[in-house]
């Protein structure tokens, strides 16, 4: 059998599972954008009407708008920074041999197995709770005010929640790059004089940076939809304090029962996130090139 019979086969065995994950795809999708295009309020049943861009004019200039993109940029950014830099230094000491070292892996690794409705409610009532929490009884114990995290600084905590949930798989990905670095270039630059800031900088860093640009581009994906954490926290609050874009369409769709305005919020979201990953790729394709 010829190489081009061979690869036609292929292509034709494989076709109903493609035509079936297209189809898993664009029908949710194309559905989306026919209701973003409808007046469609389940308060209002028999009420639905094409209204073109409205939803859109109505989705954009929406004064939560504005706050929810700042917000979701603030997530995304506060956890990587959390999340690359943490996970690079937690590569770095649990690549060093220790006492119990498989042990001390699985623990740092486990908090990325946790679901995150249930690791934020842990976060709510067990530790950040002005009251019973675990810092509020620090607090009390040197004699200070408890602080209430969730009230006055709710963006904040659902970082710092995110970022907990995160720092393991960063950490597992630098890890596993950082063991695939060359030792003997290590021990030849220890013994040319280089001292431990100096390999990390001129040797460790650049042969991380590939891996560090991959949870990049894996976490962005992925902290764009972030929404469990806020709705069993905050609730988007104090006020829009805590709302990200993906909150904004849930409270549109299903708090205020707006089915096309929602259905408007979730594909600016997609083209936003689309935007995102493009940007992404293109940058993981010049830094795995170079």
């Amino acid at each position: 059998m010829s190489t081009q019979a061979s690869r036609a086969s292929a292509r034709l065995m494989i076709s109903p599972a493609v035509l079936l994950l297209l189809g898993w795809m664009i029908v949710p999708l194309a559905m989306t954008v026919w209701f973003s295009l409808q007046r469609y309020n389940l308060l209002m049943p028999g009420m639905e009407a094409f209204i073109g861009l409205d939803n859109y004019e109505y989705f954009l200039t929406d004064p939560a708008f504005v706050t929810a993109i700042w917000n979701t940029l603030a997530l995304v950014l506060g956890v990587l920074v959390i999340t690359v830099i943490g996970g690079t230094l937690l590569a770095l000491l649990l690549d060093q041999p220790m006492w119990g070292q498989g042990i001390v892996r699985i623990l740092v690794i486990a908090p990325f197995f946790v679901m995150p409705t249930v690791s934020a409610l842990v976060w709510k009532n067990m530790f950040m709770n002005p009251v019973n929490g675990l810092f509020a009884h620090i607090a009390k114990a040197f004699g200070l005010q408890p602080f209430d995290f969730l009230s006055q600084a709710p963006l904040a905590s659902i970082i710092g929640i995110v970022s907990w949930q995160w720092l393991p798989f960063a950490t597992l990905i630098l890890l596993t790059a950082l063991q695939s670095l060359d030792r003997e270039q290590l021990e030849a630059a220890e013994m040319d004089g280089a001292g431990v800031f100096s390999r990390f900088f001129y040797i460790m860093l650049p042969h991380l940076a590939r891996a560090a640009t991959v949870v990049i581009l894996i976490q962005t994906i992925f902290l764009l939809g972030v929404f469990a954490e806020i709705l069993v926290t905050t609730n988007g609050g104090p006020g829009t304090a805590s709302t990200t874009l993906t909150y904004l369409v849930y409270v549109q769709s299903l708090l205020q029962f707006d089915v096309g305005g929602g259905a408007a919020g979730g594909v600016i979201a997609i083209v936003l996130a689309n935007i995102v990953a493009i940007f992404l790729m293109r940058m993981i394709g010049k830094n795995l090139e170079a």
